[in-house]
């Protein structure tokens, strides 16, 4: 789970409300503090019990580069409501749902993909379909299929609880009591409980068996020739280092590893993230205009 360390929006960042062909997402949109985005825009959509505001710390940096930067909920999470029909919270849907926020986002001009965690096996899918004109693909401690170790044994404990117990488990079990043992603010710690119980209960437990049964598509992503990045904290406890590093070997593709960053480097170190997402970004864009 990733923890904000505000919630009051920087200058630029405003909440919007994205229609697509597929529905209506919550967003929030970032924009250069003077003059118009002059660069590709950029989507970046959340992971596992996440939301847009996982990327609070990284929008206002992101966009004094001169792009539009819009963050997510998916469908069923937080501030967008979802069905509760399983159909719609497997990967290739949520994917397609993607695919629509590209269109949008993109409004004729391609578009960054950024998916961080279980957002990594989302837009992947996205990337497969063809059908969204990317400028460029980022996985953000992300791996190459379902969660392993220590954190794919407590998902799928929670998930034998939770058609019991809903949410209740989940927040009492595990958020907050991780919360309050890394010292969150109360208004975090708020924010954390209220996200967590509006999201879709039938849309976490479809993403939740999604981000530990994933297949690995590595080499299929590999044929697509567009150009992406492997973005990682050093000590990462979701996807071990290792098999991020692997993947990236696999995708022959730039592979950043942030200092001192878990699972969350947009939170825990949102300046050098930022700064290796636009240098990445930029020269992405150089390589598509020299073609």
């Amino acid at each position: 789970m990733s923890t904000p360390r505000f919630l009051d929006l920087p200058p630029g960042v405003s909440p919007k409300r994205i229609e697509t062909p597929e529905g209506v997402f919550a967003a929030l949109e970032a924009l250069p503090g003077s003059g118009l985005p002059d660069r590709w825009p950029a989507l970046l959509v959340p992971g596992y019990t996440g939301s847009k505001e996982d990327f609070l710390s990284v929008l206002q940096t992101l966009a004094q580069a001169g792009r539009r930067v819009v963050a997510v909920d998916l469908r069923g999470q937080y501030e967008t409501p979802g069905p509760d029909d399983p159909a719609a919270y497997t990967c290739a849907a949520l994917g397609r749902d993607v695919d629509s926020l590209v269109a949008v986002v993109g409004g004729g001009e391609p578009v960054h993909l950024l998916g961080h965690s279980f957002g990594g096996l989302v837009t992947r899918e996205t990337v497969l379909d063809g059908t969204g004109k990317l400028a460029s693909y980022t996985l953000m401690s992300s791996g190459p299929a379902g969660m392993v170790g220590a954190r794919e044994v407590a998902g799928r404990r929670m998930l034998e609880k939770m058609p019991e117990l809903g949410l209740e488990a989940m927040w009492t079990e595990k958020m907050e009591p991780d919360a309050l043992r890394a010292g969150v603010p109360e208004e975090i710690v708020a924010f954390l409980r209220r996200r967590l119980f509006a999201n879709s209960l039938v849309g976490l437990e479809c993403m939740g068996r999604a981000v530990l049964d994933a297949d690995d598509r590595v080499d299929e992503l590999a044929e697509t020739g567009l150009s992406m990045l492997v973005l990682y904290g050093e000590h990462d406890d979701g996807w071990p280092p290792r098999l991020q590093a692997e993947m990236a070997d696999r995708l022959d593709c730039e592979c950043v590893v942030v200092p001192g960053a878990v699972h969350s480097p947009a939170v825990e170190a949102p300046e050098t993230t930022a700064a290796a997402l636009t240098r990445f970004w930029n020269a992405a864009e150089s390589m598509m205009l020299a073609r």
